[in-house]
């Protein structure tokens, strides 16, 4: 493989500047003193890929690692992942809702059953009337305390909400805009901050992001934009089994992998998110703990289907799918790769039997695209986004390049705009028909696949087109709407899955993204690090770890 600078992959200045943020992120929290109150549990410095600290006021950007470090340590949702599960995909299970339930002759109907004796951070009382503030936050453009930022981060992933309202001081009841079954793997995203906080703060979200109270196992000591975040554990957590055990967090933004990797090499944190794959045996070697477990997440291109797109038609989509030799990409990530066969994971239960095989197979991707009049003559031309880190990114830039040189074999001529990583992310939600997509026909972010709407309705239904969800490239396809109004409606198991499957075998068939591959999520610590259990998940708990003397 040649070295990146020889490659045509245009990286700009935007990578170095996210270098040097890192890397100047890691110096700062090296200068600064920590106070132990509790040093049997320790100070576990993590350096995360985002080039700063996610949203702290209870709606987290910067993807799934935003989730991951500012969502689900200072928060709580009603209903959540069991992460201590590490043998299969993570279930949902009951969190601040301790039931809920359909009405049987309204489907659109749910009705959630709090959990008592729940108090926010600053001693004030989780109940009805916090959990619809914060609905209000999010869906009321007129409600006092909205907040537009925050309602950016959400809006889009919780598309079936119509309304809430209170029943009870510990009972609400959320009505979607139609009957849809999906509704319950939503719902996971949506934190629940303060309200009396909020008023104490005098109304103001900004004073709230830099002073938060959630009801989550951590709460926020130290906020430093750009440089670091400080986590300390919640003593009055409601859940006994899942105190923190570690005495303080510390999340730093290095958003560049080789970064991440000499900071952990010389001591400047404990833990690294997503280490370079030619780093693993090195680290290894040297005494630090390499973790990973494959998880339900694809890393894919997605398509855009608006007019004078190079993908409108579907046997160039699929010839591109024939062209990648994921085996490849696998070896180049050090194995650290599931290669992908489709959206979901070959094993899982919905996978099915779809009649287009993703393989590779360079000669049959040459002869569908001369199928489509293209030829060495006549290349495809395609400009796709793509960052240089993110949560869940592996590693794009290394990928990018390998499939560069593989579409190319086959007459696929791929040039790439390199964003920073957050506004790749904010770009996803304004759509290919964005000025800010600026006339790319492709995207390059990686979804978790742990449901049906995370896996797919965000982002193939006609109804999610921008700004409603994730449809980024406007893709619409009358069998795939008509398989989704279906599997929405139908709240049987066993037949809710049959649906499911034929939605994944439609959808590989007529191929809307470049299946690439599934991560394994690999993270390196050192070995003093302790209680870390990497579920199959995008997500983690951190309240077990602590760091050994």
């Amino acid at each position: 493989m040649k070295a990146l600078k020889n490659s045509r992959l245009k990286l700009g200045r935007r990578p170095l500047l996210q270098m040097a943020t890192g890397m100047g992120a890691v110096l700062a929290v090296m200068a600064t003193p920590f106070s132990y109150a509790n040093p049997s549990g320790g100070t576990i410095r993590i350096g995360m890929t985002a080039s700063d600290i996610p949203i702290t006021s209870g709606a987290p950007n910067s993807g799934f690692e935003g989730v991951r470090f500012t969502g689900m340590t200072l928060y709580d949702a009603l209903v959540t992942w069991d992460l201590s599960v590490t043998d299969k995909p993570a279930p949902l299970v009951p969190h601040l809702a301790t039931s809920w339930s359909v009405d049987p002759e309204n489907p659109r109907v749910w009705i959630f059953n709090l959990r008592q004796g729940v108090k926010f951070h600053d001693g004030s009382d989780f109940n009805a009337d916090a959990v619809v503030f914060n609905f209000e936050k999010i869906f009321d453009e007129s409600a006092p305390h909205y907040d537009a930022r925050q309602a950016a981060q959400v809006v889009a992933r919780i598309p079936a909400f119509e309304s809430i309202r209170k029943i009870d001081d510990y009972t609400v009841e959320i009505t979607t805009k139609t009957p849809n079954s999906l509704l319950i793997y939503q719902l996971p995203f949506m934190f629940f901050s303060s309200p009396a906080h909020w008023e104490a703060l005098g109304k103001d979200w900004a004073a709230f992001e830099a002073d938060p109270s959630g009801t989550g196992p951590f709460m926020l000591d130290k906020l430093v934009p750009r440089e670091r975040a400080e986590l300390i554990p919640n003593p009055n957590y409601w859940d006994e089994n899942r105190r923190a055990q570690a005495e303080r967090i510390v999340l730093i933004p290095i958003p560049e992998g080789t970064t991440r990797s000499n900071a952990l090499l010389s001591g400047q944190v404990d833990w690294i998110e997503a280490p370079p794959a030619d780093t693993l045996p090195m680290l290894q070697n040297r005494g630090f703990t390499v973790t990973s477990n494959g998880y339900p997440h694809l890393w894919p291109w997605q398509f855009s289907f608006l007019e004078g797109s190079p993908w409108l038609d579907v046997r160039v989509r699929q010839a591109a799918n024939l062209a990648i030799d994921r085996e490849a990409i696998q070896a180049l990530l050090g194995g650290n790769m599931v290669p992908a066969r489709g959206i979901l994971l070959p094993d899982d239960p919905a996978f099915g039997s779809p009649a287009f095989e993703v393989r590779y197979d360079p000669e049959a991707a040459k002869a569908l695209l001369a199928e489509a009049g293209f030829g060495p003559d006549n290349p495809v031309k395609a400009k796709v986004l793509i960052s240089a880190s993110g949560s869940g990114q592996m590693q794009p830039l290394t990928m990018n390049e390998l499939i560069q040189q593989q579409l190319a074999a086959v007459g696929i001529q791929v040039e790439y705009e390199v964003l920073i990583w957050e506004t790749l992310f904010n770009n996803w939600r304004q759509g290919a028909a964005d000025p800010a997509s600026l006339g790319a026909h492709a995207t390059n972010i990686t979804f978790a696949t742990h449901d049906p709407f995370a896996a797919m309705v965000r982002f193939v239904a006609t109804s999610s087109k921008p700004p409603a969800s994730l449809n980024w490239g406007h893709y619409s396809n009358p069998e795939v709407d008509a398989l989704i109004e279906k599997l929405q409606t139908t709240f049987d198991a066993q037949e809710n899955l049959a649906v499911y499957r034929q939605l994944h075998e439609t959808l590989v068939e007529d191929a809307p993204f470049l299946f690439v591959g599934h991560d394994v999520g690999p993270r390196a610590m050192r070995k003093e690090v302790q209680g870390f259990a990497q579920a199959k998940s995008w997500f983690q708990d951190l309240t077990p770890v602590s760091l050994s003397n």
